[in-house]
């Protein structure tokens, strides 16, 4: 699919080399870290490139400053404007405050009160408008042209793409024999932009974009499928739930992208919790789904060096407590089981002390006397337990039913 001889009109490595030394004084230059827990789990040698560490928690900052920076006084005076309900909104909020240019943020109704209070931080005018993300960029669009605002994009522009492919720049910089760099893909900017800088000084490696798979119109038109709207679904990787890509930013992949793949939200699940547990990082579900393909078999990379980029970390934290249940379920780390019993002094010590037996911690236990199907003389009880792994769930529960208990898995 890699061309890299056709992309000259579009953004240039020494675009991007330009948006660096332009980005130097304001940008953090985010480390790479080796792991070799995901080495070893996918034989291959894996560096992480934690954009999440970036200011606003995301790689936006890069697109949104390059972008403004290079705007004219007047353009500058006039304000800018844009349509967001997550890490682009703050990018543009802070471009804006570094550069003092008055900028509006349109958001959802549905966008959360802590990015609402982040994106504020910065000094942005924030307006709510309209049910989804369509809504609050046609009244973004609208006050652009009454008020003769700049309209900032989130990744369908050529400064945007620049500034973005620093991160692919400060890589080569970083691991200049990399193989393999996957890239979270939604609708193409930070993907587009790295594929031009790590193209542009070593050909050889290969780079990959993922995208959530109930939004996967990057991936199916990098295919040359035409791109078409998605039905609105949601994700936990949100921040790639992108339902048209971007028109430049395909041009640049078909050019410059070797494959591109999705992932479900069961697989990023489990990696940001495998990132959380054991490399103490922090990542949103879209920053995850590079190492979710990665973990999941999705990309095979056997023997290579590779380069995951963990596009960002601004994860609510209702969100990330359900993650961790539902991450540390699938993975056989928490089991809930139903089962009844006699209502009898000693029934429920029973089977805890069976429980402790094993070495299960129960970390929840309900308890009820009350229900339709349930016979006067018994109860029934619900526990949750904290387990090592499936196997270990599976043992604890053929250990009750051999005993005795009637026990199934609750959900």
């Amino acid at each position: 699919m890699a061309d890299q001889t056709a992309h000259a009109r579009l953004v240039q490595l020494a675009d991007i080399r330009a948006a660096q030394s332009l980005l130097a004084p304001v940008v953090h230059r985010t480390p790479v870290l080796h792991s070799r827990l995901f080495s070893q789990m996918t034989g291959a040698d894996v560096h992480l490139k934690l954009e999440s560490f970036q200011r606003t928690g995301s790689f936006k900052i890069r697109g949104a400053y390059n972008k403004m920076v290079t705007l004219s006084e007047a353009e500058r005076a006039a304000g800018v404007i844009t349509a967001s309900a997550g890490n682009h909104a703050q990018g543009v909020a802070l471009a804006a405050q570094l550069l003092g240019v008055p900028a509006t943020i349109v958001m959802p109704l549905s966008a959360s009160l802590a990015k609402i209070a982040a994106t504020e931080s910065y000094g942005a005018t924030i307006e709510l408008s309209g049910s989804t993300y369509d809504e609050a960029y046609a009244q973004a669009v609208r006050l652009a042209r009454q008020h003769g605002l700049i309209y900032v994009p989130a990744f369908d522009d050529p400064a945007i793409i620049a500034g973005q492919g620093t991160v692919g720049l400060e890589l080569m910089e970083q691991l200049p024999d990399v193989d393999l760099v996957i890239v979270p893909a939604g609708g193409g900017g930070l993907v587009a932009g790295i594929a031009v800088a790590v193209k542009s000084i070593r050909p050889s490696a290969r780079v990959v974009a993922v995208q959530s798979s109930l939004f996967d119109t990057f991936a199916a038109s990098l295919k040359h499928r035409p791109p078409s709207p998605v039905t609105a679904r949601s994700t936990v990787a949100d921040g790639v739930a992108v339902q048209v890509p971007g028109a430049l930013t395909l041009e640049l992949g078909r050019r410059l992208i070797d494959d591109a793949v999705t992932v479900d939200d069961e697989a990023i699940c489990q990696s940001i919790v495998l990132l959380l547990e054991r490399t103490k990082v922090v990542v949103e579900g879209a920053g995850a789904v590079g190492l979710a393909a990665l973990l999941s078999g999705g990309i095979r990379a056997h023997g290579q060096k590779v380069a995951v980029v963990l596009s960002g970390g601004n994860i609510d934290i209702n969100l990330m407590a359900r993650i961790i249940q539902h991450g540390l379920t699938t993975a056989g780390r928490y089991l809930m089981i139903r089962s009844r019993l006699l209502d009898r002094p000693g029934q429920l010590l029973g089977l805890i002390r069976l429980l402790a037996d094993e070495g299960v911690n129960v970390l929840n236990i309900e308890h009820h006397r009350a229900g339709a199907l349930l016979p006067v003389d018994e109860v029934e009880v619900l526990l949750t337990l904290e387990t090592r792994d499936p196997a270990h769930c599976e043992h604890i529960l053929t250990t009750l039913r051999q005993a005795g208990y009637e026990v199934e898995r609750a959900r």
